[in-house]
């Protein structure tokens, strides 16, 4: 399947001059998912299992990815980018020998000061639809130009401008949903309203599922079919509550240096999910046609906004 897959790969980037990487957001729709250790630990597994990765900050009311790998502070950020202060080469870390990963991992951190995230709070629509604009030329200088694999975006949580900007991106939406009531329903509301009305791929990430006791099988089983029925969406992973993790957080090395803790077997069972999940789902649109859906679709219904 592997090689098939890399037949098939090369084959529309020598023939069709078309690099066949995919953008992932990982979002939710209310903080507290544990959504950003989400996007850290697959970004990280799959850059162990030998591809190529970068991995942004998009959360700008909580960036944390920085913090997660060392680096206490950048000159410039996935801010600056967007401000069109820079570009994109000028904010990224290559991690990839520092950790030793067998492929690549690229991280464009976000701001973390009291003022960034103030700053980033005030921005206006117009910003955001010319900040749509920064972020979709990333597949050109990150996907093409760079021949990387993933693309993976931590989103704001709920639905801003921020995150409808990285929803409206990207190719594949994985959400990550935890088992309380609020959060099931205001998930199947953004689904509904959000991700529905661009027609995008989704897949179900289930994360600090309580086990009390159980088998993770059993578990996994129990609220995979209970999600996929209430969804109808398929769920690419069940991670249990795991209460080290969630004192300490997990920092950058924590994958490398526990192979064998469950988590780490658990994020290597959704990286290949992941990874045979997003192939062939890539939508070629052109940029143009995005911005289009974006400001007609989008706008005018949920903000009653006419452009």
């Amino acid at each position: 399947m592997q090689n098939k897959k890399r037949l098939i790969l090369h084959y529309y980037k020598v023939n069709l001059g078309i690099a066949l990487g995919a953008i992932i957001t990982i979002h939710s729709y209310k903080g507290g998912t544990g959504k950003t250790c989400v996007a850290i630990s697959l970004a990280e597994m799959l850059a162990m299992k030998g591809k190529r990765v970068c991995l942004v900050d998009l959360d700008f009311h909580a960036p944390n990815i920085g913090f997660a790998f060392d680096i206490e502070k950048a000159d410039l950020s996935i801010n600056d980018y967007l401000n069109v202060g820079c570009e994109v080469n000028d904010i990224l870390f290559d991690l990839t020998d520092r950790y030793g990963y067998d492929g690549r991992l690229l991280i464009a951190p976000a701001d973390p000061s009291i003022e960034a995230i103030r700053d980033m709070s005030a921005k206006d629509r117009k910003w955001y639809m010319r900040a749509l604009g920064r972020l979709l030329a990333l597949r050109n200088s990150l996907l093409e130009e760079q021949g990387l694999d993933y693309l993976i975006f931590d989103a704001s949580s709920g639905i801003g401008y921020s995150s409808i900007n990285a929803v409206v991106t990207a190719d594949i939406e994985l959400l990550v949903n935890n088992m309380d009531t609020v959060q099931i329903e205001g998930a199947k509301r953004m689904i509904e309203e959000l991700y529905d009305l661009f027609e995008k791929k989704i897949g179900l990430l289930l994360n600090k599922v309580p086990i009390k006791g159980r088998s993770l099988t059993e578990v996994e089983a129990q609220v995979t079919v209970e999600c996929e029925s209430l969804y109808n969406l398929p769920v690419l992973g069940v991670i249990p509550y795991f209460y080290e993790i969630l004192e300490t957080g997990v920092s950058s090395s924590f994958l490398k240096e526990n192979p064998t803790h469950l988590f780490t077997k658990i994020l290597e069972e959704i990286a290949v999910r992941v990874d045979s999940f997003s192939f062939g789902s890539l939508v070629v649109r052109k940029d143009s046609e995005l911005m289009k859906i974006y400001k007609e679709q989008f706008i005018k219904k949920v903000t009653g906004v006419r452009m």
